[in-house]
């Protein structure tokens, strides 16, 4: 029976165990949502996760939804992601880069000279963006043209090769959470008329042509796909969440991804399981079709991991808080020490308190 801490093989990359790190957003980047050296110090600290996928990254100036992200669109930021991966790969660590748009979770505080944000139908999110004023509605966003989604496609292969200009081992396609990909795979945020809108296969075009530009940059075994089809976060759902992501999985499968990151139930929220997504068939035909890895995310314990791995029913398990509170989560698991408390009041923002300074045990 596979361990959670064994070595796990995706392709030529060699993981040192199956704990992946998820991505967190931690809002500390600075001017012009550059990385920081005190970013590149704690991923260096979490280096023994088998896989750092890092905080969701936007693409351009129009991703961005919230403060102090991080983006990997200028030199400026590839220059910053370069001094992260420098320190964590001198620590033994492995690091993918999660490629992110907001579309409508966005205010037009952050929009390139105050404009709306974009989405696939100009359809209001019922969610508050976090300017400098505080909590504010999001903004009424605008449809993005057929040839602005084209043009789209080609930012995220151009972010791609900027990842890999900055050392990242794999990047991660964001294909979740109710964000500009996961907001044209579902139909009730995706109203369009023209090719990227109706039919699953229509919806699901901009993802997979997202997939095709980033694989002429990263072999396919070093990108991987998040998606979530049972979340309803920031304000979105779809009335056949299984056909929907059976056709997701399995033609991301085709296209042979590193692996399918996966959040089940509601995201940061509860595991209930929703009656209309079976997660083991989505995971059955990514593989079917030719994908290499699946990997499970949210609330998982210990207990819960190693069943996980050890029955097969899952590669890699991703733990999102347990590894932002503990950096030596991987000894801790596999000595059965206790796990430092997570403090939520410094989770988004700040400086070291809360981000750093969490103690390795003993």
């Amino acid at each position: 029976m596979p361990s959670l801490f064994d070595r796990f093989e995706i392709g030529d990359l060699s993981l040192s165990n199956r704990m992946v790190m998820a991505p967190l957003t931690r809002s500390r980047a600075v001017a012009n949502n550059t990385p920081t050296a005190l970013m590149a110090t704690y991923y260096a600290q979490r280096a023994s996760a088998g896989l750092i996928i890092t905080e969701a990254t936007q693409v351009c100036p129009e991703g961005q939804g919230y403060i102090a992200t991080p983006g990997i669109h200028s030199a400026e930021q590839v220059a910053g992601w370069k001094q992260v991966n420098q320190a964590v790969h001198a620590a033994g660590g492995k690091t993918c880069l999660q490629l992110w748009h907001v579309g409508r979770i966005s205010h037009t505080f952050f929009q390139p000279n105050g404009a709306a944000p974009v989405a696939p139908s100009a359809i209001r999110a019922n969610m508050q963006a976090y300017t400098d004023k505080g909590m504010e509605d999001c903004s009424e966003p605008r449809a993005l043209e057929t040839s602005e989604v084209q043009a789209l496609v080609q930012t995220y292969g151009k972010a791609a090769q900027n990842a890999k200009d900055a050392g990242f081992d794999m990047v991660e396609i964001h294909a979740a959470n109710g964000y500009l990909v996961d907001q044209f795979l579902r139909d009730q945020t995706n109203r369009r008329k023209d090719t990227y809108g109706g039919s699953i296969e229509n919806r699901a075009r901009f993802l997979m042509e997202i997939v095709e530009a980033v694989l002429k940059v990263y072999p396919a075994h070093r990108v991987g796909c998040r998606i979530s089809p049972a979340s309803k976060f920031n304000d979105i759902d779809d009335s056949n969440p299984q056909a929907l992501y059976s056709y997701v999985a399995e033609q991301l499968g085709r296209h042979g991804l590193g692996y399918l990151h996966a959040i089940e139930g509601q995201t940061g929220g509860a595991r209930d399981a929703d009656p209309r997504v079976d997660f083991a068939a989505l995971r059955k035909a990514f593989k079917q079709a030719g994908g290499r890895a699946t990997m499970v995310n949210n609330g998982y314990t210990r207990e819960m991991a190693e069943s996980a791995v050890g029955s097969g029913e899952a590669d890699l398990v991703a733990f999102g808080v347990p590894f932002l509170a503990n950096p030596d989560l991987v000894a801790r698991f596999k000595n059965g020490h206790p796990l430092n408390a997570p403090d939520p009041a410094t989770f988004y923002g700040g400086a070291e308190k809360g981000y750093t300074d969490y103690p390795v045990f003993g």
